[in-house]
């Protein structure tokens, strides 16, 4: 392990983009097939399946690789940029102490209201397309998928980030994003997989009656 963790600090120093890059891939793959055993294990135990040959399961390496594509094509470079130019604005641009409370709140803020709800939006949209559907579909399926995704994040990534921005070295930040980002993949394969389940319909109809509070006020 110790020579592994010398060798990605090596190709972090010479290759910083190729190296985020390639284990963002790496990871979101692997976050994918979780997602995917997750969500077998889940419906072989809600429909009760016998242990049969035909409810084995079964990687699906093209899903894994489309989700790998989204860490290769968008999760390593821009988080990439993100978190290198995020740092610099707070330091240059609000001159607030690094390490600092105020500097930290700073970067937790910016990082849940900005990246965050643009992360997840990418993510949906480029699973949508990917998946063949039309405009109209994926616009659908953004609908359904995404606030749910930002109320269950918006938990979680805070607390993460907190950690993050207070204690891990900005040389190192993407790293750590990346091993979470591990399990938000995961998570996030799991929130599309799921369709239309009863429980994010919960938060849909919440919607609806919100816009349908409005229009009756107007």
């Amino acid at each position: 392990m110790l020579r592994i963790w010398k060798w990605y600090q090596s190709c972090l120093s010479l290759h910083p983009v190729k190296t985020q890059i390639i284990s963002s891939g790496f990871l979101w793959g692997i976050g994918d097939v979780a997602a995917q055993y997750i969500t077998h294990s889940t419906a072989k135990k809600r429909l009760q399946y016998h242990k049969d040959d035909d409810n084995e399961f079964k990687i699906n390496w093209k899903r894994v690789a489309v989700t790998s594509m989204f860490g290769f094509g968008f999760v390593g470079p821009v988080g990439h940029f993100w978190y290198e130019g995020l740092d610099k604005f707070i330091k240059m641009r609000l001159l607030l102490r690094p390490k600092s409370a105020r500097f930290v709140a700073a970067k937790v803020a910016m990082d849940g209201l900005i990246f965050g709800p643009f992360d997840l939006f990418v993510f949906f949209t480029y699973m949508g397309f990917s998946a063949g559907k039309s405009t109209a579909q994926v616009k659908e399926d953004v609908k359904r998928d995404f606030l749910p995704a930002l109320i269950l994040e918006g938990g979680v990534w805070p607390i993460v980030q907190v950690a993050n921005f207070r204690y891990v070295p900005v040389r190192y930040q993407l790293l750590y994003v990346n091993i979470f980002c591990l399990l938000d993949s995961a998570f996030l394969s799991w929130i599309e997989q799921q369709k239309d389940a009863p429980w994010k319909q919960r938060f849909t109809s919440f919607t609806s009656m919100k816009e349908g509070g409005g229009q009756g006020r107007l």
